[in-house]
């Protein structure tokens, strides 16, 4: 399976990825699904994908022969992030056709994409493209984009990520939502790539790599398993839980007052 998430804040863009591939619990491989397009000072795209395998290098290797060739449209001759990610639909509904077509055994070719970047003039933005060609943009209150296993790290984006969140707390909480859906899930695994793209740098932005056993991956890992221990030791006790202490005692968190909803 896969997991990959994008974050569009005012400072810039964050892409993440697994590398984890599977057709099986026997045929287990590692490939990047993060492939990037860069003009430096005129234009900067990243694509990430999930889905069928052969349709996402073959859209990939589609994407790049384009502009190679000069054919119209491509990534180099588009105006606009939107008409940017109607040519990405376009290509990987034509490819997915054209395998749909010479297969015999009823392969699911399908593949999802999150495409974002920035054309010089224009905002950064991101687009969730279906395997329909067809897309959607991130909301303005949840600014992220996922494909894949998107339950496991969906809560850390939800309660975090807003416009004006930092470019590197974003990346910080791109990093926690990875960990937690490799952490829940065996068929998302590393390498991890990270790219942090600043807005209007047009540029090819910082492009990390985390193996399983890499330094900064492991502390990072450990400091946030360390920190979900604290936040649950800080929380308010139960009632009977204060009958235990002894008179002038406080548990940590006892002070303040939880109402919750009911129904009905």
């Amino acid at each position: 399976m896969t997991y990959c998430v994008a974050i569009n804040v005012d400072q810039g863009l964050v892409f993440c990825s697994d590398s984890r591939t599977n057709a099986g619990t026997d045929n287990v491989s590692t490939y990047s699904k993060m492939h990037t397009f860069h003009w430096p000072g005129g234009r900067f795209f990243c694509l990430m994908s999930a889905g069928n395998l052969a349709t996402t290098q073959a859209v990939v290797k589609k994407l790049r022969a384009d502009v190679s060739n000069a054919l119209v449209p491509n990534l180099q001759t588009v105006t606009t992030m939107q008409e940017a990610a109607d040519y990405v639909g376009m290509v990987s509904t034509m490819v997915q056709k054209s395998q749909s077509e010479r297969d015999t055994a009823n392969t699911n070719f399908e593949a999802s994409f999150i495409f974002g970047g920035q054309i010089s003039g224009e905002p950064p933005e991101i687009f969730l493209v279906y395997p329909q060609g067809n897309y959607i943009h991130e909301s303005g209150e949840h600014p992220f984009l996922q494909i894949g296993e998107i339950k496991y790290g969906k809560p850390i984006l939800d309660r975090v990520v807003k416009r004006d969140v930092f470019l590197e707390r974003a990346a910080r909480c791109a990093l926690v939502s990875m960990n937690s859906t490799i952490r829940s899930n065996v068929t998302v695994g590393p390498p991890v790539e990270l790219l942090i793209y600043e807005r209007d740098s047009l540029a090819a932005g910082r492009r990390l790599y985390y193996t399983d056993d890499d330094p900064f991956a492991r502390q990072f890992s450990d400091s946030w398993n360390r920190g979900l221990i604290m936040a649950l030791e800080i929380l308010p006790r139960f009632e009977w839980e204060k009958e235990g202490l002894e008179e002038g005692e406080e548990a940590q968190g006892e002070s303040r007052v939880y109402s919750f909803p009911t129904s009905g």
